[in-house]
């Protein structure tokens, strides 16, 4: 058996303000860098012990990655860090308050734009400032390849080819991984892995900070045997509750 932890990266200075963020590169809060602590706290008393992690190139998860390890004293591991993993673009949304979004184009549109599998939200123009390719993160890629606004689909179909061609053959060796991304090139990876529905997926609230385990046959890599949140199951609950209403006025 090989083990996959998938986590999402502590909540971000722009997850406390309910701002659209995708692809700027937003530092935690300070509840973020407690979730992460305490995910490496959650992970390091389960007993697990990783071979190599992977995450986003944005600096939240990375962050978020570096504290876990740190309480599970595994600092000294190689760490990838691969754009592919990024959240997902949400193009001209980005920066824009959710609720105030909502107000001006109702609920149900901002739902689509947030939750739905294969609708994009308003793109960015390729000659917009804040297009990646302005990024020198992104400067070694082809302008045409980076995204101006992504639906869940996009996401699905730039991770994808790296689960399969860098990230699952490692657990085929029985290597066991860690993923720190973001909430959704992680609900794209759920969605792949646990065979969740386009529609299904709509309804999926990845929380911050509560690791997600999958042991794996290793025959067998793209099927998990078993799948669960790590951790207080009230406190998971609070927290999935928490992102499912982040668009909702308070």
């Amino acid at each position: 058996m090989s083990d996959l932890v998938i986590l999402r990266h502590g909540e971000s200075t722009w997850n406390k303000e309910n701002l659209f963020t995708g692809w700027v590169d937003v530092e935690l809060s300070d509840k973020g860098i407690q979730e992460a602590t305490q995910a490496g706290q959650v992970m390091a008393e389960e007993g697990l012990n990783f071979d190599i992690v992977y995450t986003s190139i944005l600096k939240r998860a990375i962050y978020s990655a570096e504290l876990a390890l740190r309480q599970m004293d595994l600092s000294w591991l190689k760490v990838i860090k691969h754009w592919r993993l990024n959240e997902r673009h949400y193009g001209s949304l980005q920066g824009l308050d959710k609720v105030e979004t909502a107000k001006r184009y109702g609920d149900d549109q901002v739902k689509i734009w947030r939750r739905s599998y294969d609708v994009r939200p308003p793109l960015v123009s390729i000659t917009d400032s804040n297009h990646p390719s302005n990024d020198k993160k992104y400067s070694h890629l082809s302008p045409d390849i980076l995204p101006l606004g992504e639906c869940l689909k996009d996401v699905v179909e730039r991770m994808l080819p790296y689960w399969h061609d860098e990230i699952a053959p490692k657990l085929m060796e029985g290597k066991n991984v860690l993923i720190v991304a973001h909430g959704n090139s992680l609900r794209a990876l759920m969605m792949h892995l646990e065979k969740i529905s386009e529609q299904d997926i709509m309804e999926l609230n990845l929380p911050t900070g509560i690791p997600r385990r999958y042991s794996f046959d290793l025959k067998d890599p793209c099927t998990p045997k078993q799948a669960g949140y790590m951790g207080d199951q009230e406190k998971l609950a609070h927290a999935i509750e928490a992102v499912a209403n982040q668009a909702k006025p308070t």
